[in-house]
């Protein structure tokens, strides 16, 4: 990417991505920042949002563009945001799976519409501040891990095309959090210190049933516990309200820890039973996308997770169609449809595709 010369910074009003501006312009790019508008509080029902995408974000990325003396400007999304993120989030969640939006806004907002934006308006890259690297070799390239493994963001970005990754650069993925901090102190900007946001941009008090039932406009009636036998022991206060794996806020006491095993959207039932219960060897996910390497013909071994912060376990990856089998070499717990399962050989990102069962 020597070549190229005009870069797009998507500036979401974190250090991270002001520290990624900031590498970019001393590189000798010509830089403009943006931020995605993605929702409006009154959307979402609420006041005011301590999470990414909220008014103050927009006013701390305008003054660290500013600072660095280059463009800004506030990029429109809000009606694919609406389409392409909350809906599919609810939808996920009404069919029974647990979904994670964040892959999807990087999939669909950063690297599918920001990019088509930038295309439009003659930049030659996209920018972000994601932990994690782009490397060439042999004529593809390839998503690697962030050198700080405490911070790295591979898992949320294995939806990545090749053409997307020759059009993608991520300054700070060599760098530790603790240097970027120092670095955005050093300069001045006004979001060094600034937490890392945590909670889902549009659900900021966590209370994703609650969004749903504002959002939507419906609300989800009680239905039946079940034990594994499929006997019933209890009642629930609405079947999306649980998640698998769960084992706080059941409303139900069986004098020995319970947690929810299973769900059927269609009876309206949730299954609780033992941690025991939780643990599967073997996982379907379809819309697989092979980012680093071409598609295997025939099965491979790798390490894989099934959560953002869960480590890597040794697995055999089963290439099938557009999807893909893993049998882990251990039984795992709380394998969830709808969450991502990415594959990696070392710090190299093979692939990853959405759980539809296990």
């Amino acid at each position: 990417m020597s070549e190229t010369k005009n870069a797009l910074i998507a500036m979401s009003g974190g250090v991270d991505s002001a520290v990624a501006a900031y590498i970019m312009k001393s590189r000798g790019w010509n830089c403009e920042g943006a931020t995605m508008l993605l929702y409006r509080n009154a959307d979402v029902g609420a006041e005011r949002l301590g999470t990414c995408c909220s008014q103050k974000d927009i006013d701390d990325a305008a003054l660290v563009a500013d600072r660095l003396g280059i463009p800004y400007g506030v990029v429109d999304m809000n009606s694919d945001f609406k389409e392409k993120i909350i809906e599919k989030f609810i939808r996920t969640y009404e069919e029974g799976g647990t979904p994670n939006p964040c892959i999807d806004c990087n999939r669909y907002m950063k690297f599918e519409r920001l990019m088509e934006y930038a295309e439009e308006k003659g930049f030659d890259c996209v920018v972000t501040g994601h932990y994690a690297r782009i490397e060439s070799k042999d004529g593809r390239f390839l998503l690697k891990k962030a050198l700080d493994p405490s911070k790295d963001q591979s898992y949320v970005l294995y939806s990545l095309t090749q053409d997307q990754l020759s059009r993608v650069c991520f300054p700070i993925g060599e760098l530790t959090k603790k240097r970027v901090r120092e670095i955005a102190s050093e300069l001045g900007f006004v979001n060094a210190e600034k937490p890392d946001s945590q909670d889902i941009c549009f659900v900021p008090d966590g209370d994703y049933a609650a969004f749903i039932e504002r959002y939507t406009g419906k609300s989800y009636p009680e239905g039946d516990y079940l034990d594994t036998a499929g006997n019933v022991i209890g009642r629930h206060k609405g079947a999306i309200r649980y998640t698998i794996g769960q084992r706080k806020g059941l409303g139900y006491a069986a004098g020995h820890p319970v947690y929810v095993c299973s769900k059927c959207m269609e009876n309206n039932t949730v299954t609780l039973g033992k941690e025991e219960n939780l643990f599967s060897r073997e996982l379907k996910a379809s819309e697989v996308n092979w980012v680093s390497v071409p598609m295997p013909d025939g099965p491979i071994r790798c390490k894989a997770k099934t959560r953002y912060r869960q480590p890597e376990q040794p697995a055999t990856a089963y290439p099938e169609g557009d999807g893909v089998r893993i049998v882990f070499d251990r039984p795992q717990r709380a394998i969830t449809v709808g969450q991502s399962v990415v594959m990696y050989d070392g710090d190299l990102v093979l692939g990853g595709g959405v759980i539809t069962g296990a």
